[in-house]
């Protein structure tokens, strides 16, 4: 498949300077004197005529001739010393120098142009009649049943030989063994044409035994050959067809596959053989694939024909736009390049920028990629870790310290504490032995005796886990050793002996019900 566009890429390149020439600067091609869409002879410019004018009326008058059941005569005469080709006596074409070969004379040319012309007529008559319609039917049916039958063995034959895993749908289901990989899309790319051309073929077959159909198909095709040939752009004192920028952009696709070929060619067989890290790696691939594609376009420009010139004004405009209009985007790829020369960050770097923490996974022009512990990427615009302060806990070294605080109740050991501490630090792999964890007293607070633990890891990414697991193992350790973390103490001291407290005037009446003995039976 890259051999393919590499081949493709070299031939348009070839072609690119013929294709994309201006109309006026191409050979004036002949036209041709037609029937029923058949191509009998082309026809040359003359000295006051154009070629399409020329036979422009000769094709009208000919192909009423044959639509027509009452005799046609096609004859040659002679006019102001030059042969003449006439339908009925009207003169349809005169024959000149420019017509005829140099081997050839220009009556001899005329004659031939005569028995051309009366074999057309009658075989355009010949196929209108309704014997042959009725016997070209059953064949234009036979073909369209030998077609299906081909395509279809042709499927069955695909299945049969090639290996299955090129037989899989054409997009991958749900609880597919693998997805399709470039071989395999090339391979359905193949199958799906050759199916479609044969059906192409037997309906280009089937037009071209009826007139009519004929004629509709010759007519559309012209149609659209001139639209795709008609210039319609004019760039650099020349003007473009639709064709020229259809060869353009197939010439840049093919282009684009090219330079990343290129660039997975450098990563996979230069780059890591250098024992270059992966950052730089990826920068320097990044920066020759845009280096490529900006040279290869330079050149596929110049090889069109462009001139690079004309388009200083519009070079000019666009920076303006810019710079203007388009700031935030020009301040992202200026960040971008600062970042892949002066790589601050790069990629499988472990960063934090603001609330987000991740894996640099992509660095590109405008953005950077980054995974989160969530596996969900963020894209990050580049300017964020130029004008924002960024941890890069991978930077220079991966080595990172982890602070753990403890509080324990008033009256613990200290010392106790301290052995507990580093003992809940032994026999966990994934903190380092060097530099070795560190026990500090930082002081007393309203209710606990405050220690820090330090720890160093190499992992900043597991960070979390890894502080999970030791608190798991302190806590453990610390009832192992009756080491207790107390609750928050308050200790409340009132000035005045003598405290009031006011309740509403309900409940101090309900109060006092209860409180005052009710008198004996009989008594007031």
């Amino acid at each position: 498949m890259i051999l393919a566009s590499l081949m493709a890429l070299a031939v348009l390149l070839v072609v690119a300077p013929f294709a994309g020439a201006s109309a006026q600067e191409r050979p004036e091609a002949p036209a041709f004197l037609e029937l029923d869409g058949n191509r009998l002879f082309p026809v040359a410019t003359s000295k006051d005529y154009t070629a399409e004018q020329r036979v422009e009326r000769a094709n009208r008058l000919i192909q009423d001739a044959v639509a027509t059941l009452s005799p046609a005569t096609i004859g040659v005469e002679e006019l102001h010393n030059l042969p003449v080709i006439t339908l009925d006596d009207e003169v349809i074409l005169t024959v000149t120098r420019r017509d005829a070969p140099e081997s050839l004379a220009v009556e001899r040319q005329a004659e031939l142009w005569r028995q051309s012309l009366t074999a057309a007529i009658h075989r355009g008559r010949f196929e209108r009649q309704p014997a042959y319609v009725a016997r070209m039917i059953p064949i234009s049916l036979g073909i369209l049943a030998a077609t299906f039958l081909l395509q279809r063995l042709l499927w069955l034959m695909w299945q049969r030989y090639l290996p299955s895993a090129l037989t899989q749908p054409m997009l991958s289901e749900p609880g597919s063994s693998r997805p399709l990989r470039p071989k395999d899309w090339l391979f359905h790319g193949v199958l799906v044409l050759l199916r479609l051309g044969l059906w192409v073929a037997a309906i280009l077959v089937i037009t071209g035994f009826f007139p009519l159909t004929r004629l509709l198909i010759s007519r559309l095709l012209e149609a659209l050959t001139e639209s795709l040939g008609s210039p319609f752009l004019p760039l650099g004192g020349r003007r473009y067809s639709v064709l020229d920028a259809v060869v353009l952009v197939a010439l840049f696709l093919v282009l684009v596959r090219g330079v990343a070929f290129l660039k997975g060619l450098l990563r996979i067989r230069v780059l890591q053989r250098t024992g270059i890290e992966p950052g730089s790696q990826e920068a320097i691939a990044f920066i020759l694939q845009y280096g490529l594609l900006f040279l290869g376009t330079l050149v596929l420009l110049q090889l069109w024909g462009l001139d690079l010139t004309s388009l200083a004004l519009f070079a000019s405009v666009l920076g303006v736009g810019v710079g203007l209009g388009l700031q935030g985007i020009a301040k992202n790829l200026i960040s971008g390049l600062i970042i892949m020369f002066e790589r601050p960050i790069k990629v499988n770097d472990f960063v934090e920028v603001g609330d987000l923490q991740g894996t640099v996974t992509r660095v590109n022009l405008r953005s950077t990629e980054v995974v989160t512990l969530d596996r969900i990427s963020i894209i990050v615009p580049n300017v964020e870790f130029l004008e924002s302060r960024v941890v890069n806990w991978s930077h220079g070294s991966s080595v990172a310290r982890l602070r753990i605080p403890v509080g324990l109740a008033f009256g613990s050991d200290s010392q106790v504490v301290r052995n507990a501490l580093l003992e809940a630090c032994q026999d966990l792999p994934d903190i380092l032995e060097t530099p070795p964890p560190q026990v500090f007293f930082k002081g007393f607070g309203e209710s606990s005796l405050e220690f820090l633990l330090l720890v160093w890891i190499n992992q900043p990414r597991r960070q979390y886990e890894i502080r999970s697991e030791l608190n798991f193992r302190i806590e453990a350790i610390l009832r192992q050793h009756d080491l207790t973390m107390p609750f928050p103490q308050r200790d409340l001291h009132l000035r005045n002996e003598r405290l009031e407290v006011a309740f509403p005037a309900e409940i101090t009446d309900a109060l006092l019900n209860r409180l005052t003995p009710s008198p004996p039976d009989g008594e007031d």
